[in-house]
């Protein structure tokens, strides 16, 4: 009788112990699933593409003109071996590759422009550590072979204007096209490459001048890296505008902006309707000249910022319309897997009976306040 008791005994326990290991499987493999796939469908299906209107029309139709539909995204910075550590590069360039494949699926937008900085150690990563770099970029932004992808060389590509150099020019230019102007459905983009606008006569930066006095007379927007020149921040608001307390710290010509003659030379070649820069990592939207407008696209990146973004544009060769996708915040992320690792530590202090179950607690009293 006591060998059948023992036999029972152990039975209960292994099942107890099962069971409590499929109930960890199961917690773990939901939130798993939660933060690192649905949180994305969830949080970009809300957005959605702006409308187009016919100017001097009171009617809310849309234009007959052919749409295009235009993904820009800004400082994914790739971190490199040197200063990339493998726990940040697993986490945030996953976080990249998953917003960038839902995007993409969700929204289907037809091209997809990345406005520098593409990487963080470009500039001196050695010819193995760019061709590593460069296979987990095409790894993560893999896109259809209808979906065009311009790629805009920034600071930390190919380095600022003393770091710069032919080789690395040509380097990045052999992977990602050194096209400057590109039309579709009659609107023109033209991929400025902004550090080389330096105005000082160097080889680099005539050729890149030159470059865009030839094409001048063809464009009618822009996309570039560096925002044109602006004293600050301070005029700039929104959740994802620069900080409040960095807001009005002047910013330096050639490093955080353009220079103002080099802003002028490029509002005056180019007679942009639109201009987008990257570079900030935080949103901003400016007048220039005549009315110019130019959005500065908040980083595509967890490492720059807890709400990343991107802009979304619908085009037509008169008018284009723009809206903000955000992804989802990387501290709901965070929360949401503290809050199931308390969880399961409470789960583990109620099976082994270090923790009353709040269930059995309650029961035991609502039987108390009845007997009373």
């Amino acid at each position: 009788m006591a060998t059948i008791k023992l036999w029972f005994g152990r039975q209960n326990f292994h099942l107890s112990k099962s069971f409590l290991l499929l109930k960890i499987i199961a917690v773990v493999f939901a939130v798993l699933l939660f933060c690192e796939f649905l949180i994305y469908y969830l949080v970009i299906f809300r957005c959605n593409w702006p409308e187009v209107k016919i100017r001097g029309y009171d009617s809310e139709r849309e234009t007959l003109e052919p749409v295009l539909k235009a993904m820009f995204l800004a400082d994914t910075h790739l971190l490199g071996k040197v200063r990339g550590h493998w726990l940040d590069k697993l986490r945030r360039e996953w976080q990249m590759e998953r917003a960038f494949q839902t995007a993409l699926w969700l929204l289907q937008p037809e091209v997809v422009f990345i406005l520098g900085d593409i990487f963080d150690e470009g500039k001196w990563s050695s010819s193995q550590a760019w061709a590593d770099d460069v296979e987990r970029f095409h790894k993560m932004f893999r896109h259809p072979h209808h979906v065009q992808l311009k790629v805009v060389a920034g600071n930390h590509d190919i380095g600022f204007h003393y770091q710069m150099s032919t080789y690395r020019i040509k380097r990045f230019e052999k992977v990602f096209n050194r096209e400057r102007l590109f039309s579709w459905k009659g609107i023109n983009f033209v991929m400025v490459n902004s550090v080389a606008l330096e105005g000082d006569g160097c080889n680099i930066c005539s050729e890149a001048e030159a470059e865009l006095i030839k094409i001048s007379h063809k464009l009618n927007c822009s996309r570039e890296h560096f925002p044109l020149y602006r004293r600050s921040d301070a005029n700039c608001s929104g959740e994802d505008a620069a900080p409040p307390e960095e807001r009005g710290i002047p910013f330096k010509e050639r490093y955080d902006v353009l220079s103002q003659e080099a802003s002028q030379k490029l509002l005056w070649w180019l007679r942009p309707r639109l201009v987008l820069s990257g570079h900030t990592h935080s949103a901003c939207e400016v007048l220039h000249g005549a009315g110019v407008p130019e959005v500065s696209v908040p980083s595509f990146s967890w490492r720059n910022r807890n709400n990343p973004s991107f802009i979304m544009g619908s085009m037509t060769p008169t008018e284009h319309a723009l809206a903000k996708c955000y992804l989802p915040l990387e501290d709901t992320v965070l929360i949401t897997y503290c809050g199931a690792a308390g969880f399961l530590v409470v789960l583990m202090l109620i099976h082994f009976g270090l923790l009353a179950s709040p269930f059995l607690f309650g029961w035991q009293l609502l039987r108390k306040f009845k007997t009373v």
